[in-house]
Order: structure tokens, then sequence, then C-alpha cells
């Protein structure tokens, strides 16, 4: 059988990717898309392009009916289903082969029997494989804490639920089957206990007609939510016996099921004791598979494609014994650039990109082909992270020979990164690459909950970062004002014949203010240091000299935003007004939509007494759920909140009078 035309059943990076190489293969691309993606780059470098209408997954990336209809429309006669939505939907999978379609992927019934946790999890302890035993939902005990609640189906975190307290399990256990039920389908959940300080290694596999072939394991310990952040190959630290022992089970876990095409079998591994337990398997493309093709040096893809299509794999694959590992090669680092506050609970963040450039990558959704920066991401500058969808906004790797070059090699790219539009956590993610947690590889699942994120998370410079960019920015501006005066532009910003007091710009930084108190004239000074000098001066690049040292600051202007680079770090500024419109304020004790999405529960009335922390209104944006709740105990005034209405960012949710204070 030979592929012709591939449609991408999904979106984002993972359809740029397999689009790589299908044209590598001299494959036709077809794109679907909701209305909110249409002007996507995933959509341009297609081929075709289908719409699906609508914008929420529900609506189109979810609908497998209009993903069959696309490809018959377009003249695809395969279906690669990416990861997420519909990648491991057995139905799904059943319908495109009725259709007549090639599946790239494995069969209905191996997506079957391991699309559910609990059941996956018998088969495996009846293969020999270690399992964590489930509790059921009503009869875990207090000896069982704590305990972990899980979505039967699906995964990266969603429907997950920490429970250290038995009165908080039922909660949240409805929780939990809600946000699976919005992320997958399907709201079943489990109960497992639950492994402190446990570290989350996984196998890849490749399922094929003459056997299994493991390319190694992963660790994705670095999690946040439930969700992996930092992904790497191999695993450090694992004794070479356990190593071993857990290609051995995955295999025996593939092998259970006669698996056919790539597959991730994932283990939670128990430093204290080095023993491993099976979570589940993920029959599909895995986020993270880009760093085992760089320590293994081959194309995944390609071997999906190859395995669908029932011809022999790539050469140097097809010649290795079937039965026995690959061997890698250096060592491959992962980080998942989101577009989030990591300082605020890791809040999404939606808006427009308006700068993104990552220094010295060598290659793009493909091998690279020596030790260096690959970059696989969804969008560029100019693009918008919408809400909808997860704020995932590129995936950025680095390959060294040791793991030690690896790490290094990455944050410095990411350091140097210029990325400027919204928040992310780019510096947290080079904070943790420096860490001594994970460059002594002793990281585990829960370290990012016993951390100071919001300390990781500040510029690579510090406060003196912030303070100095601020007045590159201050600097900047005044330049950029005189140079697009209409009149007497030759004259200096802030000049006077009589040097009165300094002038301010107030600049926003996150949530604090900054005034930035300056003299102008032909040269510009620091009202507050005396040891900076502003050196040099234009619009996009300001040179200050601080205690002798000289650097150089690049300016970038979008609207009120103001986006400063330097050697320090990124700092990223607003330019606030200086006069505020009264209809843009809000009366004291609102509750705010902290970003667009939908109210899905509200649960608290007009007149209420709450608590404070207490929840008034649940909404779901990102396909993650967001508790919104009382700041202080208090009583509603108003509540505009209503389930199934849609929010902008910023809009009046509810209103709290604070205890004891009149109306």
């Amino acid at each position: 059988m030979t592929i012709n035309k591939i449609l991408v059943a999904n979106r984002g990076e993972i359809a740029r990717r397999v689009f790589r190489t299908a044209r590598e293969l001299g494959i036709g691309t077809v794109a679907v898309h909701s209305d909110a993606d249409a002007g996507m780059p995933f959509v341009a470098e297609a081929d075709l392009a289908v719409r699906l209408p609508g914008n929420t997954p529900g609506e189109t990336y979810l609908r497998g009916d209009l993903v069959i209809e696309a490809a018959h429309a377009a003249g695809a006669d395969a279906i690669h289903p990416g990861y997420g939505f519909l990648s491991e939907n057995a139905d799904f999978a059943r319908s495109v082969v009725e259709a007549g379609l090639t599946w790239i992927g494995p069969d209905p019934e191996s997506i079957e029997k391991m699309g559910s946790k609990i059941e996956s999890k018998k088969l495996m302890e009846a293969a020999g494989v270690p399992v964590l035993g489930n509790l059921g939902t009503d009869s875990a005990t207090a000896e069982d804490l704590p305990l972990l609640v899980k979505a039967s189906a699906g995964g990266g975190g969603r429907g997950m639920r920490i429970v250290r307290s038995l009165d908080q399990l039922a909660g949240e256990i409805e929780l939990a089957s809600s946000e699976a039920e919005s992320a997958f389908g399907d709201g079943t959940v489990f109960v497992e206990p639950y492994v402190e300080n446990g570290r989350h290694v996984e196998v890849q596999v490749m399922g094929t007609p003459s056997g299994t072939i493991v390319f190694g394991e992963r660790d994705c310990s670095v999690q946040r939510r439930h969700q992996k952040v930092i992904e790497e190959a191999p695993a450090p630290g694992l004794p070479d016996g356990t190593r071993s022992a857990l290609h051995e089970a995955a295999k025996a876990a593939a092998e259970a099921i006669d698996y056919r095409g790539a597959g991730t079998v994932e283990f939670l591994y128990d430093p204290a004791k080095d023993r491993f337990y099976f979570l589940e398997m993920n029959t599909r493309l895995q986020v993270e598979h880009p760093v085992t093709e760089e320590v293994y040096g081959v194309d995944l893809v390609a071997l999906q494609i190859a395995v669908a299509e029932g011809r022999p794999l790539v050469e140097g694959v097809a010649q290795r014994p079937s039965r026995d590992p690959a061997e890698p090669s250096g060592h491959a680092i992962e980080v998942r650039l989101y577009a989030e506050d990591p300082a605020n609970g890791y809040q999404p963040q939606s808006g427009g990109i308006t700068r993104f450039e990552v220094p010295g990558v060598q290659a793009e959704f493909t091998t690279l082909a020596r030790d260096g920066i690959r970059l696989d991401s969804g969008v560029g500058a100019g693009d918008e992270i919408g809400t909808f969808y997860d704020a995932m906004i590129a995936k950025v790797i680095a390959r060294g020979a040791t793991r030690e070059e690896a790490a290094r090699r990455l944050a410095g790219a990411l350091e140097r990164a210029e990325l400027h539009g919204l928040r992310t956590n780019r510096d947290l993610l080079v904070n943790l690459l420096r860490d001594p947690t994970f460059t002594g590889g002793v990281m585990h699942t829960t370290w990012l909950d016993s951390v100071d994120v919001a300390e990781l998370s500040r510029p690579q410079g510090g406060e003196d970062a912030v303070e100095l960019s601020a007045l590159a920015a201050a600097v900047g501006l005044a330049e950029r004002a005189r140079e697009s005066a209409r009149v007497q532009s030759r004259i200096p910003a802030g000049f006077r014949n009589v040097v009165a007091g300094p002038r301010t710009t107030t600049l926003t930084h996150g949530d604090d203010e900054l005034e930035v108190r300056w003299y102008g004239g032909r040269s510009y000074a620091a009202a507050d240091r005396d040891d900076v000098t502003v050196t040099g001066m234009a619009a996009d690049r300001v040179e200050l000299e601080v205690g002798g040292v000289r650097r150089t600051f690049t300016v970038f202007v979008a609207g009120d935003h103001v986006d400063v680079e330097s050697s320090l770090g990124h700092v990223a500024l607003v330019r606030k007004p200086r006069f505020v419109d009264p209809a843009d304020q809000v009366a004291e004790g609102s509750l705010l939509a902290p970003m667009p999405g939908s109210v899905i529960a509200v649960r608290a009335a007009v007149g209420d007494t709450v608590a404070e922390g207490q929840a008034i209104v649940v909404m779901e944006a990102m396909k993650m759920q967001h508790t919104i709740a009382a700041p202080y105990a208090g009583t509603i005034t108003e509540l505009p909140a209503s389930a199934g209405q849609q929010v902008e960012a910023g809009a009046v949710l509810a209103v709290v009078e604070i205890e004891g204070e009149d109306a």
C-alpha cells in the first residue's frame, strides 16, 4: 500500500511536524482548521486546507465525521491524528478504516485496550508488568492517603487531582470528572495511591510485524499541574539494571496487545525503592518525541508512515535485531515554551506575538545533523495565542554530547531568545535548567510544587535588570517621541533653558508600577541613580554605563507595550497612560475574568455571605478549568456571570463587599 496524500487531524506544531516529513517523502498534505486557526502557519504550509466551521474543539477538531468528510473532499488517502483530540479515539480510528482511508496509528483494538487506564492496568498486571492498584472512587481510606484522582481516558494532566484529605475526595472527583468530560468526552475517573517524589519515566516503542523495537526511555519528571515542562533522553541516573527492566516491561506491554506503530509506555519510578510501576500506554506519538529522535537519529513520523504502509522500516532501523533496543548517542533536552504566567498559578495567557526569534536554531521539525538547537513551533511573529486551545508556543530542543552540554546550550538559547507580546514561562525554564536539582538529575514530579516559582520566574538580571531596562525604555520612548514630532523635532526631548524637576515616565512590569524619573536635554540622566550614565541614545537602542560597565539595551515598542532586551535578559513593560478613563474603572471587590473563556458554573448568589477563598465562579479556558474565588470574607452584591456565558478578559464576574463595611 502506498500513501499519496495525508490529512493531519490536528493543528499547530504537530501538524507542521507531520507535514515536514510528508514533504520529504514526497507525500501530499491536507490541513483541517477551525475558524480561529484560519491564518495559522500550519494551514498555510499544507498543500490543501479544509475549514471546520466553528472554534471550540467540540465543534471542529473533535468532530471525526467532519474530518473524514474533509479527507474525501481533498482527495486524501490517509489520516495522521497527531496527538490529543482524536488520536486515541478507537471509534474514530475504526471510522477512518471503514471510510477506505489508511489510519496512521495502531489498530483500533489496541487503542481500545489501552484507552481505559483502569482496564489497561488489569491487562498489564496479567502480562507481568508492575502496576499500582486502583482503589475505586468510594473505597479509599485515610490509610491510603495521599491519593491521585485520574481521568481514565486522555492525559496531559487534565482530569487529575492530588487529594491529601478524605473530605476533599468527593469534590476533587467531581472536578476531575467534569474536566475529563470536557477535554476527552469521557468523565470516567479512578483513584490510585500517590507516590511522593516519584519520577515520570516513559519508554518509546515502535511496533512492527516482526517485533517491537524499543527506542530507549525519556525522563519527563519536571511537571506543573501534572503537565510536562522539561523532557529529556536518556533518563539520567537510572541504574543499568533498572533501565533494562523498564525497556523489557515496555516491550512486554506492547506485545501483550500485538501493538503496531509508535507508542509510549509510561511508568512511575520510585527512586527511594528503585521500583517502577505502569501508569498508562499512550497509543500515539508524544509531544516529547523529538528528544528520542535526536539521540537515536530517527524520524518517528517516517517510521509511523512506513508501518502504516506495511513496508520495512527505514535503513538502519530494519537491520537492527527486532527485539534489541537501539543504541542512543549523546543527550537531548526539550522544554515546552508556554504563554502563561508561572508566578500567578501558571495562568494561561492569550494575545498576539509581536516578536519571536530563537538564536542558533539549526533545524525545525526535523532531526539535527549535529549538536545544536531544534525548534518545533506552531506560531511565529504576528500570530495569536487564542483561548480555545492550549497555550504552548513552541518546543525548543537542544542536543549535546553530554547532558550538561545540552542543558547549557538550551538555557543559553532561551535566555537570548526574543519573545514579545505576552507573558511566557521562558525565564522559569532558564532558571530550572540551571537549578542544582535539575543539573543533579534528582528532580521529581512534585518538584515545582516545592520551589518559589515567582522567584524563579524573575528576569535573569533580577531587580537591576528591571530598573535599568525601565530607564532604557523611558529614554527610547522619549527619543521616539522626538523623532516623530512634526515640529521642532531637532530639539532634544525634555530640553529646558532652566533645569526644572525631573520628568517621570510611568511603566508597569507585571503587577508592579515603576516610576522612572529622568532629566532630558542634550543628554539623559537618571534622577535617582548617580551610578548610571546614558552614553548612547536612539529610539530603538540605548547604551547605559553602570559602575564603569557599558551595556546595550534594545527597545521594541508595540502600542503601549515596551520590550527591552539586554545581556540582563528580557524585560516586558507597559507604558501607563497619564489619564485613565473613569469608564474603565471597576468597583472595589470586583472579581475579574483572568482571560477570555466560558463560565461553566456559578457557585453563589447575590446576597450570599462567602468566606475568603470560597469558589464563586468556575471558568474554562485553554482546555483548563479556573476557579475564581472570594479574595476575602464578605457578601456578594453583584453577580453578572451566568453558566454558559462567554466572557472577555477583565470582565466583571462578581463583586464581593468586604465583611463589616457599609455598602
